[in-house]
């Protein structure tokens, strides 16, 4: 930075009532009362504040990195959606040998493959659509079935490694050929007559059972059912163990279990769905590679990528922003994608969007980590590139709108606040943050990021609100 630029930046910040020096660095006047009710040491805070497009109204310690929790989706979205565009899709497909025929009989010669397309959002009715399309063909009878995953490399990971909860959804692996994101629906339909919870698996498969029982309460609904509902192995199979209570008159309701690695799931449910529509499947299901000159008998396009992002930034879908980090090292860097051969494509992206990445850990793209970090610096100026682009519309609208959806529904509901600014929140253990976009009384926008690291973090969030609705009375 010049010595010109470099006077300007420290205009800007001693006018925000901000010292760049390394000491404190003080606070907005008008933020330093719901700061100090906080009781959190200064020392935890990074913020910068800025308007979109325009100066930079404070900075705190902002090129410090901190662990931004699931505020890291928000990198992971951008950066894709920049790259590889709003149209984007992820196609699954079902291919056949070069010149293979299905007899008379519906027998397709040679294997099915299954060339996997690392497709975040890839459901049970998609594959179940993918295989109609097979019997509409002609097919019936497989010999065997190979998937194609190769492209991803080895990223399969141990759910329970994070916080020691391997059967939660939140902590699935990534896999190029995720189905449902992995996770079983443990469905509780209500028998008034027997008063009775019956459970019910979906998909019901042969390798997961249900033992327990959910005791019946009479009364009015109050609010979701207590259950527990937790997974452990048993040889080959996997058996979830349900207790609780539960009022009769909240009705059906359900909960979703991890209850397999993502390649049972995937065969588990295939050899369901295949055999439900009438199939036969001989030999077995197995990973391999498809040829290259293999014929397309199906397949299935994904949601566009615009549409994929507001399901992981609205809703914080971790195993989504995974395969979203991937796809990406996979279209920038090649197929066998790893998290770090991501974290390059991101990393270049952002260099050429004049972005500071100094300091940063990109880890897995989700924020469902400990090793991650980011600087309020970097990130605001990335929101600030994202605000300037033709795609704003598209990245602004996957962001959690105040007291109306997302992450921040039950937030910033007052009238001043509601529905004024597009938030990404981010939540774990000593870390909060939250960013993004704040729409001020004036009519301009400015851009927030708070990222907030040690214990008693869980403080910072009437801070955070009182700074959204500070910005939303400008």
């Amino acid at each position: 930075m010049g010595p010109k630029r470099l006077g300007v930046g420290l205009a800007a910040c001693l006018l925000a009532g901000v010292s760049l020096g390394a000491g404190a660095q003080a606070l907005p006047p008008e933020l330093q009362k719901a700061w100090k009710a906080t009781r959190l040491p200064l020392s935890s805070l990074s913020l910068e504040i800025r308007e979109a497009g325009g100066p930079v109204i404070a900075r705190v310690q902002a090129d410090e990195p901190r662990n931004p929790a699931s505020v890291m989706k928000t990198v992971t979205t951008w950066t894709a959606l920049s790259a590889l565009g709003p149209d984007y899709v992820w196609r699954t497909r079902f291919l056949s040998d070069p010149g293979a025929r299905v007899d008379e009989q519906g027998t397709l010669q040679g294997p099915l493959y299954v060339q996997a397309a690392g497709d975040p959002w890839f459901r049970q009715e998609d594959l179940w659509n993918m295989l109609r399309e097979l019997r509409l063909r002609g097919v019936k009878n497989l010999s065997e079935v190979v998937v194609d995953r190769s492209r991803f490399g080895d990223v399969a990971i141990d759910p329970g490694d994070f916080d020691d909860s391997p059967d939660r959804p939140y902590n699935a692996s990534p896999d190029a050929m995720m189905v449902n994101f992995g996770a079983t629906r443990l469905v509780f339909l209500p028998d008034a007559r027997s008063r009775q919870w019956i459970p019910l698996l979906d998909p019901p498969t042969r390798d997961v059972r249900v033992e327990g029982r959910l005791e019946w309460l009479d009364g009015a609904c109050k609010g979701s059912p207590v259950v527990a509902a937790d997974v452990r192995p048993e040889g080959p199979q996997s058996v979830i163990r349900v207790s609780g209570k539960a009022v009769g008159d909240c009705g059906e309701f359900s909960v979703y279990r991890l209850a397999g690695n993502q390649g049972d799931h995937f065969e588990a449910l295939f050899r369901l769905l295949w055999r439900e529509l009438g199939g036969t499947l001989s030999r077995g299901i197995r990973d391999g590679r498809a040829p290259a000159r293999a014929t397309a008998l199906a397949w299935h396009d994904s949601p566009v990528l615009a549409d994929v992002i507001r399901q992981i930034n609205k809703h914080s879908n971790n195993v989504m922003a995974r395969m979203t980090l991937l796809t990406l090292g996979a279209e920038l860097n090649g197929p066998g994608a790893t998290p770090d051969s991501g974290g390059r494509a991101v990393r270049q992206i952002l260099k050429n969007q004049g972005v500071d990445t100094a300091g940063w850990t990109l880890d897995n793209g989700s924020g469902l980590s400990r090793q991650g970090r980011i600087t309020a610096r970097g990130l605001a100026q990335m929101l600030d590139v994202a605000w300037r682009s033709p795609l704003m519309p598209e990245f602004v609208s996957s962001l959690a709108i105040s007291g109306v959806d997302g992450t921040v529904r039950r937030r910033l509901r007052a009238e001043d606040t509601r529905g004024q600014a597009h938030l990404k929140t981010g939540t774990l253990r000593d870390s909060r943050a939250l960013a993004g976009y704040v729409r001020g009384a004036s009519g301009k926008r400015y851009i927030l990021v708070s990222l907030v690291n040690g214990p008693g973090a869980a403080a910072v969030r009437p801070f955070d609100d009182a700074l959204v609705e500070w910005l939303a009375a400008r």
